[in-house]
């Protein structure tokens, strides 16, 4: 068998492993969309779906974790190739945790629903919906910049994830706010308090793939590090 015919091989493998893992972002994605509808229309259906998707997407994990393993140990890739497989393996993993995130919140509106406290809700589920669209749409940037291995638009993201923690942090004012005027609100805003955070985590992860692109294309782990060190590094 030609060298050739193995590399080309190898590129089909490492193709199809891309365009898998851009199906489980698109998952994902989907699910946290799902799932914050679920909770602004108190919709029980819509979030039984969500739950029903986490199986599914933590079996594209496993799979495509399995799949990854057998390249490295068939094909002994080295350079760009490895930290390209490295870096999926980190970026289905936090896909996985989005999944989980945007299923917390689909439990949380089922237990809202099944205590009766849904019909009585008088929080701010409309500025959750609007943070779940800031962090939504860094997944989308995150996802759009892994499928064209784009490092401007990866630090585009990084460049905007304060957003998301300020819109977290007044909605956390928000939600006192209403639990110190009326105790009784007290239950069902803990329950936001952690819906909120979920969405919080869903930035994170966007984030965390953000880091992943540079690093296959730089070599350079920049994790914890500035952006305008990761700008620097990227120009």
């Amino acid at each position: 068998m030609s060298g050739k015919h193995l590399s080309t091989q190898f590129d089909n493998e490492l193709s199809g492993i891309s365009t898998r893992v851009l199906e489980m972002g698109g998952l994902v994605e989907s699910q946290v969309a799902q799932a914050v509808l679920a909770l602004s229309t108190f919709n029980g259906d819509v979030s039984t779906q969500v739950l029903e998707e986490e199986h599914r997407v933590n079996a594209m994990e496993i799979e495509i974790d399995r799949d990854l393993s057998s390249i490295i140990a068939r094909r002994q890739p080295t350079a760009r190739d490895l930290r390209l497989l490295i870096a999926v393996s980190k970026t289905i993993a936090n896909l996985e945790r989005i999944g989980d995130e945007a299923a917390r919140i689909a439990r949380t509106v089922q237990r809202l629903l099944n205590s009766g406290m849904s019909s009585r809700l008088r929080l701010p589920v409309a500025d959750l919906s609007y943070e779940s669209e800031l962090a939504t749409k860094q997944l989308r940037k995150a996802l759009d910049a892994f499928a064209r291995l784009d490092t401007e638009a990866a630090v585009e993201v990084l460049r905007h994830d304060d957003q998301i923690d300020q819109e977290f942090d007044g909605l956390m004012r928000k939600l006192i706010t209403y639990m110190m005027e009326d105790p009784r609100t007290i239950s069902s805003a803990i329950d936001l308090v952690f819906v909120a955070k979920a969405i919080e985590r869903v930035g994170d992860h966007a984030k965390n793939l953000a880091e992943q692109i540079i690093y296959i294309v730089k070599g350079t782990d920049v994790r914890h590090s500035p952006v305008d060190t990761v700008e620097s590094l990227v120009r």
